[in-house]
């Protein structure tokens, strides 16, 4: 399975340890977000047009999506030395390529 995601966000690690997290967003979620218009009362207030838009975006203020966290992230952890060998700054897309391992034998 193949996924395409932005990099929303990269964070040092929380203990001081040599890693970093990315924060991964769906490029179909990350377009959507870059749509909607912003609220001219702040970032933590969400704006509708209509009805039909407050009831679709319902769920994403529910669930976080309305105080600038996304509801949908990816995290992941990459060692120091991996992250400077990709070269990944925000708002680069990646693809992440997912397979199962095969086992043979009991």
């Amino acid at each position: 399975m193949k996924k395409e995601y932005v990099v929303v966000r990269i964070d040092a690690a929380p203990d001081g340890a040599p890693y970093v997290i990315l924060s991964l967003s769906p490029t179909k979620d990350f377009k959507e977000s870059q749509s909607v218009p912003q609220s001219p009362f702040g970032a933590g207030v969400m704006g509708f047009t209509n009805m039909d838009d407050m009831m679709k975006n319902l769920n994403k203020m529910l669930s976080g999506g309305a105080f600038g966290m996304s509801a949908n992230l990816t995290s992941l952890k990459l060692d120091i030395r991996e992250y400077k060998d990709l070269a990944i700054s925000v708002g680069d897309k990646v693809f992440l390529d997912i397979s199962k391992a095969e086992t043979l034998g009991v």
